[in-house]
């Protein structure tokens, strides 16, 4: 199951207190964490549909934490392999 790590309970709740749209440096700068973590974690959240991106600026497409901690969890499921 994917699940979301510091960086990205970091980046989530960062997008979450702004309610806006934000560039990497931004959330980099917010969150306290090097850009290069930040540029992981939002890949994870893109593929994850949770992180659209607009222009180099990423906003949540689902607000809920809870909505999101279960979008993570449907995702994988689908990627496990039935036996």
């Amino acid at each position: 199951m994917v699940k979301l790590n510091k960086v990205d309970e970091k980046v989530v709740a960062a997008l979450q207190a702004e309610n806006k749209e934000l560039s990497l440096q931004e959330l980099a700068d917010k969150t306290g964490e090097p850009s290069k973590k930040v540029f992981k974690s939002l890949k994870k959240l893109f593929e994850s549909e949770i992180v659209s991106t607009q222009a180099r600026k990423y906003k949540l497409t689902i607000t809920d934490t809870k909505a999101i901690k279960a979008k993570l969890a449907a995702k994988a499921d689908e990627a496990e392999p039935e036996a």
